[in-house]
C-alpha cells in the first residue's frame, strides 16, 4: 500500500468518498491530482492535502464535456508526468420519484455525470495508462447498480451502467498491464445521504437515516474512509490479480436483502 512516486487522479474529490480517496493516497505517498465541478471544494481538498505535508494539483472540470476531461488528463501530465491510480468517482443522486412521473431532464443529467462522466473518463485516461503499460482504475458504483431501488431509476441504470463499462474495459486492457475494477458502497455518511434523507421526509429526515440504518447488520452507515481503503486497496499492488470486478462496501445490507434478524450463537 506504498504508493510514494505514484500519481493518483481522482474526480469528484471535492468532497465525501473522493475526498477521503485523495487524503488515503496522499497519506500513503501518492501525488494527487484533484478533479471536481466544484472549484471551492476541490481546493480545500488539495489544500488539507498540501498542509499534511502531501502534494497536490487541482483541475477545475465538467465530467460530462470531453474537453473538460481531456483537459484534466493534459494538465495532469504536465504537472506530474503519469496517471498511476484513476479514481473515477464523480456522481449524482439525481431527484426521488417513481420511474412514470420520473423528470426527463434530471434522468439525462444523472446518466451525462453518472455513466457519461465514466465513460469519458476511461475513454481519455486509458490511452494514458496503455502507454506507460501501467495502471489502475477504480471506478464508483453503488449497490444500486446490483439491486433496484424504488423511487431512483435514473441513478440504479446509471450504476448498472457503470458495473458494465467496468466489465468491457477490464477484458480489453488487463494484458497491456491495466487494471479496472469498481466499488459498490451502500449508504455512506456524505452529503449524498443527507439530501436523499431529505427528499424522502423533508420534515424529518432523521427518521429516514434511523430506518436505512436499521437495515444495515452493522447497524450504521459507512464511512468515506472506509470506502476509500477499498480504493486504495484496488489501486494497490496488493490487488495485483484482481481485474473486472465489483466489490461491495456496505455493512452486510445487500447479503441480507434488508432483513436483519439477530439469532442467538452459542
Amino acid at each position: 500500500m506504498d504508493f510514494h512516486g505514484k500519481v493518483a487522479l481522482i474526480t469528484g474529490a471535492g468532497n465525501g468518498i473522493g475526498r477521503a480517496a485523495a487524503l488515503g493516497f496522499s497519506s500513503r505517498g501518492a501525488k494527487v491530482v484533484i478533479v471536481d465541478r466544484d472549484q471551492a471544494a476541490g481546493e480545500a481538498t488539495a489544500g488539507i492535502l498540501r498542509q499534511q505535508g502531501g502534494e497536490a494539483h487541482f483541475v477545475a472540470a465538467d465530467v460530462t464535456k470531453s474537453a473538460d476531461v481531456q483537459n484534466y488528463v493534459k494538465l495532469a501530465l504536465e504537472k506530474y508526468g503519469a496517471i498511476d491510480c484513476f479514481h473515477n468517482n464523480a456522481g449524482i443522486e439525481g431527484s426521488v420519484a417513481p420511474t412514470h412521473e420520473y423528470d426527463e431532464d434530471m434522468f439525462d443529467r444523472v446518466m451525462s455525470v453518472n455513466v457519461k462522466g465514466v465513460f469519458l473518463g476511461l475513454r481519455h485516461v486509458l490511452p494514458v495508462m496503455i502507454r506507460q503499460g501501467r495502471g489502475a482504475v477504480v471506478n464508483t458504483a453503488s449497490i444500486a447498480g446490483l439491486v433496484g431501488t424504488p423511487g431512483m431509476p435514473a441513478y440504479v441504470a446509471s450504476k448498472h451502467a457503470v458495473i458494465g463499462l467496468t466489465k468491457s474495459a477490464s477484458g480489453e486492457v488487463a494484458r497491456m498491464g491495466i487494471r479496472v475494477n469498481c466499488i459498490c458502497p451502500g449508504p455512506i455518511d456524505t452529503r449524498m445521504i443527507q439530501s436523499l434523507q431529505t427528499m424522502l421526509n423533508p420534515n424529518d429526515p432523521a427518521s429516514v437515516g434511523a430506518r436505512y440504518q436499521s437495515a444495515i447488520p452493522l447497524g450504521r452507515y459507512g464511512t468515506a474512509e472506509e470506502v476509500a481503503n477499498l480504493v486504495i486497496f484496488l489501486s494497490s499492488d496488493l490487488a495485483s490479480n484482481i481485474t473486472g470486478a465489483q466489490y461491495v462496501v456496505d455493512g452486510g445490507r445487500t447479503a441480507t436483502g434488508g432483513a436483519v434478524t439477530q439469532v442467538a450463537v452459542n
